[in-house]
């Protein structure tokens, strides 16, 4: 019962990490994606969009490692 248990553990830290880089993944390619248009529509805001795309990304990248330590924890525990 307890291997079982610890073997689920594992499986869902796992699976929850790997869903945790998909979402990071495709939330700062859209980003990118809407920066660089934003950029091509109004090339004088260049610098605004910039800012906040980094901040952003930033927001995003923090999200995905805040997930990846609780599915450490996860597998840990």
């Amino acid at each position: 019962m307890e291997a079982t248990a610890a073997a689920l553990a594992y499986l869902s830290a796992g699976i929850g990490a790997g869903l945790t880089i998909i979402g990071a993944a495709l939330g700062i390619g859209r980003l990118a994606a809407a920066g660089l248009e934003g950029t091509a529509r109004q090339p004088s805001a260049t610098g605004d969009i910039r800012t906040t795309m980094i901040i952003a990304a930033a927001l995003i990248e923090g999200v995905a490692l805040f997930a990846l330590v609780i599915c450490i924890l996860l597998a840990v525990k």
